[in-house]
């Protein structure tokens, strides 16, 4: 049985078929409008199966909205595919009519080598809300099928965008304009959120413009990323999940009460059959329909290992990827969840390196303690691991390593690589709260140091929109509903730091014409990446003998507030990242031996 059998279909002939899965037997309303009134049809649906409730109407449906009532209150069933405003109705339409022209030359993008990927996290506010973005349709799906922002995208050099959570989500009343919430708030997961369409009350506008945006991008070369947020739901009461199979889709502590393992009151049971087949399924769905070419699970780590396989096995040609954690103790044995200790166990599979992160600019609960870009020595292995993809490397230190004591990716394509996220403090606000009378100038070169370790690292880099531009959140932590003036991208900051767009371009050149710095193996990074002897809070590594036009790459990241040195091979080398300038042709030459890199900058050579 699929439960993509469990919905609405029509014909030809007027004629619909309901099927839902429920524990009682369900009350079917069919209604003229997407909110209020009183139904046109009340249908009392027949047993087809074990929880399994089907009928048939024979008559003209299309445009009408329906809901299902097993006695726990209305609820558009977990498999709409189409609602009205607020997502509280289903809605009747042809799926067909909401293809855009061209939607049948689109395809996803496969990845058969993730680590050719470039990762560019966004919320779609925040990307074009403010005026300066020169955005006809801000904060909307349609923003990203315009010029400017296209351009951007591919003058940057990203080919893969992270969209945040873009299905129906709650905390967002769609009949009212400039509320903000991040989406992680789940209530139909298998339909755009209205929010982001340029008419809400139109089920099938919201998904046309998603396609139309989709399509933009993969015109440009740029993957679609789809932020999933199946471990929980935005409450339990008033879920689809809950209003049809009470209990079921939920674990439970041993004493009865409802386990929070997401830190949002409830998380939800992968284990169980119809939740893991709904998860499979509804990814399935997104890739179909949508196009969508990968995935990133918020906190995978509640969700169960051979779910998160299954996910992979039916997506094989997707990236798939989330968070190795959970926010709080889960219902169910820690080694068989998806966390990030377990990756080994799931091929195919990424997770974030919050070793790398934290590293370099400090840890996650403590916004006022820096690291290495701090000056603050101690987290150079670390780093080193975060560099290496969070594979085992002889010349990594596990003892030293924080949060983890031994290796956990089996591939460094395994291991995304990040300094910033939409979580947490953005760079810049993260730098100035932990390094006390840091000035702009010392906030650019520590952006492009840190950004300069992610994008020559060997996992899978992933940045968050905005930082090529100096972005700022204010010192906001959690702007997950701050006001657009917090988390808007303020576009005219290209203008004022130029020198941040231009070496961020310069590092993602930099990867993408250099197969050395994505080797894409465990065995290759561990033959040809070597680590340098540094002094405290340096560090350098070597990347030799990779097949390519550059026979020996060298680089060397100083942290410190003052100047350093290293020993390099003897040799004539050629300068190609100095000061916060990166030049594939060369920026000068200089001679092997003992050599000394500025403060606070990274320093990059080829032979």
């Amino acid at each position: 049985m699929s439960l993509l059998s469990l919905l609405i279909s029509g014909n030809a002939a007027a004629q619909h078929h309901f099927s839902v899965v429920a524990s009682k037997r369900p009350t079917l309303r069919i209604y003229a409008e997407a909110t209020g009134g009183k139904p046109i049809k009340t249908v009392k649906m027949k047993r087809t199966g074990d929880n399994q409730w089907a009928t048939t109407i024979k008559a003209d449906l299309d445009e009408k909205f329906y809901t299902f009532d097993c006695g726990l209150g209305e609820t558009p069933g977990p498999w709409a595919k189409a609602v009205g405003v607020n997502g509280q109705r289903a809605a009747i339409i042809d799926m067909d009519a909401t293809d855009p022209e061209g939607w049948d030359g689109d395809r996803s993008i496969p990845t058969p080598k993730p680590e050719d990927l470039v990762i560019y996290e966004l919320h779609h506010r925040d990307f074009s809300i403010d005026p300066s973005s020169a955005i006809e349709h801000r904060g909307k799906f349609l923003a990203l099928t315009e010029q400017r922002a296209i351009d951007h995208l591919t003058r940057l050099g990203v080919n893969a965008v992270h969209i945040l959570p873009s299905f129906d989500f709650a905390s967002i009343d769609e009949t009212r304009d400039g509320q903000y919430n991040w989406g992680y708030d789940p209530l139909n997961y298998n339909v755009p959120e209205g929010s982001y369409s340029t008419n809400a009350y139109d089920p099938a506008t919201r998904i046309r413009e998603f396609k139309q945006m989709v399509m933009a991008l993969h015109r440009a070369g740029i993957r679609v990323i789809l932020d999933v947020v199946y471990n929980h739901t935005f409450d339990i009461r008033g879920s689809a999940f809950q209003r049809t199979m009470p209990d079921y889709y939920y674990r439970k502590r041993k004493d009865g009460t409802f386990s929070d393992g997401s830190g949002c009151g409830n998380e939800t049971a992968s284990e169980q059959p119809l939740m893991r087949q709904f998860i499979v399924e509804s990814t399935k769905y997104w890739a179909d329909e949508y196009h969508i070419d990968g995935f990133r699970f918020d906190l995978m780590g509640i969700h169960d290992i051979e779910t998160m396989r299954e996910v992979r096995q039916t997506l094989p040609t997707l990236f798939i990827y989330g968070e190795g954690w959970s926010a709080g103790e889960c219902a169910y044995p820690t080694e068989k969840l998806a966390m990030k200790a377990n990756i080994a166990q799931l091929p195919g599979i990424a997770a974030f390196g919050d070793e790398m992160r934290d590293a370099l600019r400090g840890p996650f609960n403590d916004d006022a303690k820096g690291a290495f870009l701090a000056g603050i020595p101690g987290l150079e292995e670390s780093l080193k691991f975060g560099i290496a993809g969070a594979i085992s490397h002889p010349q990594v230190d596990m003892t030293q390593v924080n949060y983890s004591k031994q290796a956990w990716a089996a591939e460094p394509t395994q291991h995304i690589s990040y300094v910033s996220c939409h979580d947490d403090m953005c760079l810049t606000d993260r730098l100035r709260a932990s390094i006390t009378g840091i000035d702009t100038a010392e906030v650019v070169r520590l952006d492009l140091l840190a950004q300069t370790a992610v994008f020559t690292s060997q996992g899978v880099p992933f940045m968050l929109c905005g930082e090529e531009m100096l972005r700022d959140k204010q010192g906001v932590h959690n702007s997950y509903k701050s006001p657009d003036d917090v988390n808007r991208l303020d576009w005219t900051r290209l203008e004022r730091y130029p020198q941040v767009f231009t070496y961020y371009q310069g590092l993602i050149s930099l990867r993408r014409h250099h197969e050395a710095f994505r080797l894409g193996t465990a065995d290759r990074v561990r033959k040809h990446l070597s680590f340098l002897p540094t002094q405290p809070c340096v560090v350098g590594y070597r990347l030799s003998g990779v097949p390519g036009d550059w026979q020996d790459i060298i680089v060397v990241l100083n942290g410190n507030r003052e100047s350093a040195t290293v020993d390099i091979p003897q040799g004539e080398w050629t300068i190609v990242a100095c000061d916060g300038t990166i030049s594939e042709q060369g920026l000068g030459t200089i001679a092997g031996g003992t050599i000394a890199i500025d403060a606070q900058s990274a320093l990059i050579l080829r032979k």
